[in-house]
């Protein structure tokens, strides 16, 4: 044996190691004995000994070895048998004291219930990867304009984007509407126009038959569709024979070639078929429309820094090559998934951190629980003790309680998450992308579990190691039934502050969202939304080619409109305020030059004349658009007060000039358009953002490419002094009058719309409201056991000053001071707290900020004011004591 061996051996034996070693020196020894009884001198009869035995190191390793295997074993049957008592245990503790497991489970249950159906959701929102391969190199691609992101024109693609080496393939698509029909039924359905890199970018092969081909996505060629694995259910019945059928969208005729599986469908609201977008070669040329959502599929070995690094290099090369039109361009990219979830994340997480909180507070008051329970059971741990158990056992025993207990709350829990799900999918807002796919799958029943344990470790560990160390001696002295600890019970008091804290800081955060909802609904959105209906609809391109034809279709659909009874005025927009669609140009007022610091980024809105009138949009200056604004006479626009304020600031914007959406007569000279009124701001996104400028151009005066622009698609608006949601049926029959086979889609009263506009900030008030609520309860809860604890172990105390001569109110002040002073830490603690982290609240609130002080001094007038009630009930118990039963107490 070396050195380093013989002393790792002296020093680092374990007790298997001891027991071989001790045994081999053991039958050595013993042989020596026989061999020097025989004659041998000493010295030669152990050598004699030792080459006998054979290899001793080896026979040691393999005795070791042995024994090793031996102790695991015993001890693995140990652990399980004490485990299984330990359990055993723990359920006749529960069901001996059916009160305290009732409050703890109920209280456990909600906190993990809670939490695990926020966590679902952000589970599926979030965190779960797109079920296509390599999702994390998928990108997606835009320009950026101002510090935010845009489409990408069709030139800016193919000459920006597709040569970039780092991608493997490019795709471009279009968000259009289709009118799907067939002899009997017709239904408008959102669809993608699409390059054929398109499926390769997302590399999912078709269900059935095949997708569309680069030799396909070519003019004159494109009447190919391949269907989403939802729309083939819903209007196919999922009839295989579907691949090689004729359908006709927007009146022209597709052959279905393929039918995507169902995972490719990544929400309900996602693009439900795909038809190649089939770019002319005058489209791959225009580098000044920007409506195309661009992806890209990384190459293996590529990083998203390279593919920047060539956006960048193509983006400077570009602004060489067409300065008019990319001037100032730039491009970025970012995943795909972070795209898809947008602002959601930040939300989502904010809801996760703040059920996390109230877990807390549930483990919190279950700790106290336990704390008050051990000091019931402090004999029974101390006879424990003198029986042997040392503290470890003890703790182990106490922990596996807690651990029973999590997990019977674990599973009251899931229950309470089914029902919760169900209840968030039903009342979120829509637009949340995934949230459909909301399940208690195998990896959130994972996280409860986790939850539970974790749960069980915070609040049991603090109350098992204070049982543990329980004096012995002096239990067994006092007797079974005497307990432990002090009045002052600074753990206790410290559950008690972090459990207001934390409620503090739920009702603050609740507070700031509610008061900025009540400021919401007092905003002025620009116009008058009662008695408004509106709906949208979309001419087919093909029947409709011809431009002048889709304008006049819309005038007369807005004049049949107007004739439907109950209806006061009627108008036809590419926009209505929080609706769906848009577009905008960068507009340039006459004098300035054409460069980024001139240009006014505005929303273009194509109207009727009697837009106005129906929206009731004040005319501040000048006049509305009429009848006699159309082709051939002097062009003008109406703009809005923020655009007037932008492009002629200080002066009278009547009669000066702008240039926007088309070149003049050469081609090349911009197109200038008269300013001839000045109409009040709209909130067209919603009373939470504030106005953009707009501006207003006559339906006849429109460029032609505008109809490509908004694909033909336009609202009608209808005024009534009735309810406007029964004009339902009198604007469909106008359409059908005027476009036959022309779906209305999107129909919505203006409140509606509002309502739609707010339901996120709706529904995030009510879910934190909630939460705090809960928090308050149990905060509440947690409070009054503290108290009621104190009070159970002052009895003789408050017997004897009632018998001193202090009166009952006497008794109830200084129960209720004493309990003041951990309230005013935990309120101050919590205010503390807000005041940072309510910050993450900043991008959802509105008319008021993250630190408002009235928002905090109500919340903490009423955490303060419940915290106190709680604490009076059992010190008006206290009050009651009867002096002669109190003194005789042991």
């Amino acid at each position: 044996m070396t050195f380093g061996k013989r002393l790792r051996s002296r020093f680092w034996r374990g007790p298997v190691e001891n027991e071989v070693d001790d045994e081999l020196d053991f039958h050595v020894e013993m042989r020596t004995r026989e061999l020097v009884a025989r004659g041998l001198d000493p010295e030669t009869a152990r050598r004699t000994a030792v080459a006998r035995f054979g290899n001793i190191d080896r026979v040691n390793a393999t005795c070791r070895t042995i024994g090793r295997r031996r102790d695991r074993d015993m001890r693995r049957t140990e652990y399980l048998a004490e485990l299984v008592q330990d359990v055993t245990f723990a359920c006749r503790q529960l069901l001996k004291s059916p009160a305290f497991a009732m409050v703890a489970i109920l209280t456990l249950a909600l906190g993990i219930g809670a939490t695990t159906a926020i966590f679902s959701v952000v589970h599926a929102v979030v965190l779960r990867p797109l079920p296509v391969p390599n999702p994390e190199r998928i990108v997606a691609v835009y320009e950026v304009f101002k510090g935010g992101h845009g489409n990408v024109s069709a030139g800016n693609f193919v000459d920006g984007i597709v040569p970039v080496a780092s991608f493997s393939d490019a795709t471009a698509v279009r968000y259009s509407s289709f009118n799907l029909a067939d002899q009997e039924n017709s239904e408008r359905v959102i669809g993608g126009r699409t390059t054929a890199g398109f499926f390769r970018v997302f590399a999912t092969a078709p269900e059935l038959g095949r997708v569309y081909r680069d030799d396909e996505d070519q003019p004159g060629r494109e009447q190919v569709v391949v269907l989403s694995n939802r729309l083939w259910t819903r209007w196919f019945g999922r009839d295989r024979s579907v691949i090689g059928r004729r359908i006709r969208l927007n009146e022209q005729p597709y052959e279905v070639i393929g039918v995507m599986p169902a995972h490719f469908d990544f929400t309900d609201e996602s693009e439900e078929l795909w038809v190649p977008v089939a770019f002319t070669p005058e489209r791959k040329a225009q580098h000044d429309e920007h409506y195309l959502q661009v992806y890209a599929r990384l190459k293996p070995g590529a990083t998203m820094g390279q593919a920047l690094a060539e956006l960048d290099r193509n983006a400077q090369q570009l602004r060489k090559d067409f300065p008019r039109d990319d001037r100032d361009l730039q491009m970025t990219a970012v995943g795909v998934l972070e795209d898809l979830v947008g602002d959601y994340s930040r939300r989502l997480f904010i809801l996760l951190g703040a059920v996390g909180f109230v877990m807390l507070i549930a483990c919190g008051n279950v700790a106290n629980l336990l704390l008050a329970r051990g000091a019931t059971r402090t004999g029974e741990l101390a006879i424990r003790a003198a029986l042997g158990a040392g503290r470890g056992r003890i703790v182990r025993q106490l922990l596996t309680e807690s651990v029973v207990l999590a997990l019977v709350s674990a599973a009251g829990g899931l229950a309470l998450a089914f029902w919760g799900i169900q209840a968030l999918v039903a009342a979120a807002p829509p637009g949340v992308p995934r949230l459909d796919q909301t399940s208690l799958d195998f990896r959130v029943l994972g996280f409860t579990l986790a939850i539970a344990v974790a749960s069980a470790i915070i609040f049991g560990l603090a109350p098992a190691l204070r049982a543990a160390r329980t004096d012995v001696q002096a239990v067994l002295k006092a007797g079974r039934g005497a307990s432990s600890g002090s009045v002052r019970d600074w753990l206790r008091t410290t559950l008690i502050v972090t459990e207001l804290a934390l409620a503090l800081l739920l009702l603050v955060g609740a507070g700031l969202l509610v008061r900025s909802s009540l400021a919401l609904q007092r905003v002025n959105v620009g116009f008058d939304l009662e008695g408004v209906f509106s709906a949208r609809l979309s001419l087919p391109t093909a029947e409709y080619a011809d431009r002048e034809r889709a304008g006049l279709t819309f005038k007369r659909l807005a004049e049949a409109a107007g004739a439907v009874p109950g209806v006061t005025s009627a108008a036809v927009t590419s926009q209505v305020p929080m609706g769906g669609g848009g577009n905008g140009n960068g507009l340039v007022p006459e004098g300035k030059t054409p460069d980024a610091k001139s240009i006014i980024f505005s929303r273009l809105r194509i109207v009727t004349p009697r837009y106005f009138e129906t929206m009731r949009i004040p005319l501040i200056k000048g006049r509305a658009l009429t009848v006699d604004d159309r082709r051939g006479a002097m062009k003008v626009m109406v703009v809005s007060q923020a655009l007037a304020d932008a492009a002629f600031p200080g002066q009278d914007p009547i009669g000066r000039r702008i240039a926007c959406c088309e070149s003049g007569p050469d081609g090349k000279s911009p197109d200038y358009k008269t300013v001839v009124g000045v109409v009040g701001d709209v909130r067209s996104r919603g009373p939470g953002e504030a106005p953009s400028p707009e501006f207003y151009l006559p339906i006849d005066q429109i460029p032609a490419e505008a109809w490509d622009w908004v694909q033909r698609t336009m609202y009608v608006v209808a005024r009534t002094e009735r309810d406007p949601a029964g004009l339902a049926g009198g604007i469909r029959a106008a359409v059908t009058e005027v476009a036959p086979g022309v779906p209305l889609f999107n129909v919505r009263t203006m409140d509606q719309r509002l309502r739609e506009s707010l339901a996120t900030a709706r529904f995030n008030t009510l879910l934190l409201t909630l939460l705090g609520g809960i928090g308050v309860v149990l905060a509440a809860v947690g409070i009054y056991s503290v108290v009621a604890y104190f009070v159970s172990r002052r009895t003789q105390e408050i017997g004897v000053r009632l018998a001193l001569g202090a009166t009952r109110r006497d008794v109830v002040s200084l129960i209720i001071r004493q309990a003041a002073w951990p309230v005013g830490i935990g309120v101050a603690a919590g205010i503390a707290i807000s005041s940072g982290l309510t910050r993450v609240l900043s991008s959802q609130l509105f008319g008021v900020t993250p630190g408002d002080p009235v928002t905090y001094s109500l919340v903490a007038l009423a955490l303060g004011s419940i915290a106190i009630l709680a604490s009076l009930i059992p010190a008006r118990r206290a009050a009651g004591v009867d002096p002669t039963r109190a003194l005789h107490m042991n």
